[in-house]
C-alpha cells in the first residue's frame, strides 16, 4: 500500500512540471527561443536551474513538451467532437473556441516562435512534424466519419483537412500582424468555409 507522500508525488511532480513549462512559455513569448536561457526560466518558474534539468534535459526538450502540450489540447477536442451525436455539427458549432485560440496573441506568438525554431533546428522541426501528423490523422478520421454520419460519399481527406488546418494556423499570423482583427465577422466566414471543405 503507497503511503499519502507517494500518492501525492506523481502529481507534486506534474504540477512542477507545468510550472517549468508556463514559465518557459512565457520567456519564449517574450525574448525568443534564443533569448532564453534555462537560469531565466528557472527564475520565472521560481526554481533553481538544477530542478529545471531534472525534469527536461534542454530547451529543446521544454519546446517538446510544449508541442506534446498543445497537442493533447487539440486532440481532446478531437475526442470530443467523436463523442457528439452529430460530428459535423459539433465542429461547426466550436469554430468559435477555435478562433478565440488561434487569434490569442500569447499563443499566437509561442507557435510562431517554435515555428521559426523548427525551420532552423531539425530535432525541433522532428517534434513538430510528428505532432502535426498525429493531430491530421485524427482530423482525417474525424471527417470520413462526419461524411459517414451524414450518408455523404467518403473522399480522401487529406486535401480538405490540410487547408482547414491551413486556414486555422493562419489566423495566428493575422492576429499578430492585425491584432485588431474583427472575429465577430470572421465567425461566420470561417463557418461557411468549414462547410465547403467538409
Amino acid at each position: 500500500m503507497q503511503g499519502p507522500n507517494q500518492e501525492q508525488e506523481p502529481s507534486r511532480g506534474q504540477a512542477r512540471r507545468q510550472q517549468i513549462l508556463d514559465a518557459a512559455a512565457a520567456c519564449f513569448v517574450r525574448e525568443g527561443f534564443h533569448g532564453t536561457s534555462i537560469a531565466k526560466i528557472s527564475k520565472a518558474a521560481g526554481m533553481s536551474p538544477g530542478h529545471i534539468y531534472h525534469f527536461f534535459e534542454s530547451k529543446e526538450s521544454i519546446i517538446g513538451a510544449l508541442v506534446e502540450r498543445k497537442l493533447d489540447c487539440s486532440l481532446e477536442m478531437v475526442l470530443q467532437f467523436e463523442c457528439e451525436d452529430d460530428l459535423f455539427q459539433a465542429m461547426i458549432d466550436r469554430v468559435e473556441v477555435g478562433l478565440n485560440e488561434k487569434t490569442d496573441l500569447n499563443k499566437a506568438a509561442l507557435e510562431v516562435e517554435i515555428l521559426a525554431e523548427a525551420a532552423r533546428n531539425p530535432a525541433v522541426a522532428e517534434i513538430v512534424r510528428a505532432a502535426d501528423a498525429a493531430k491530421r490523422e485524427r482530423l482525417c478520421a474525424l471527417h470520413r466519419a462526419a461524411r459517414q454520419a451524414r450518408g455523404m460519399e467518403v473522399e480522401d481527406a487529406d486535401a480538405a483537412i490540410e487547408v482547414i488546418m491551413a486556414l486555422f494556423d493562419g489566423l495566428s499570423g493575422r492576429a499578430i500582424s492585425h491584432p485588431d482583427l474583427d472575429k465577430a465577422a470572421l465567425l461566420p466566414l470561417l463557418r461557411s468555409a468549414l462547410r465547403a471543405l467538409l
